[in-house]
């Protein structure tokens, strides 16, 4: 069994795909791995978001109650949670389809944020930052902004 040109040398494969597009030559397009290829980049797009948006909550909840912390470091969880709410919105506005499932990314991320974090420092029972507080550019715990 001879090795495709996607498993041995990928950024070739996708150039030749990409020509083979352009020139409307769909009989020399290696179709499997192409299908392959666009369900990784849909998935990588859901995992990033979760990811970013783990950190969010992570930071969030770091300024809500890691008080020892808090002086030396809550402007640099801040200046993070800046970024990585830029960084989940530039992802939304490239894939618009994916607002639809923040509900279900946050399910996913909201307790491993808390896993996290409460190894840091004591949780209260009632610890929440909810998905709406977390993308919001404006809501920082306990006043701290982005000014």
């Amino acid at each position: 069994m001879t090795s495709s040109l996607y498993e041995t040398d990928h950024n070739q494969w996708t150039q030749d795909t990409i020509q083979h597009i352009q020139n409307r030559n769909f009989d020399s397009i290696d179709w499997d791995s192409l299908i392959e290829e666009l369900e990784i980049m849909g998935k990588n797009d859901k995992r990033a978001i979760i990811s970013l948006l783990t950190r969010v909550l992570e930071h969030l909840l770091k300024l809500s109650y890691w008080e020892s912390e808090k002086t030396r470091s809550g402007n640099h969880w801040a200046a993070e949670i800046v970024n990585f709410r830029a960084q989940i919105q530039g992802r939304l506005e490239d894939s618009p389809s994916l607002y639809s499932q923040l509900q279900t990314f946050y399910e996913k991320a909201y307790p491993v944020a808390i896993k996290s974090v409460s190894k840091l420092c004591p949780l209260p029972p009632d610890a929440h930052i909810s998905l709406l507080q977390a993308l919001d550019d404006n809501w920082f715990p306990n006043d701290i902004s982005n000014d």
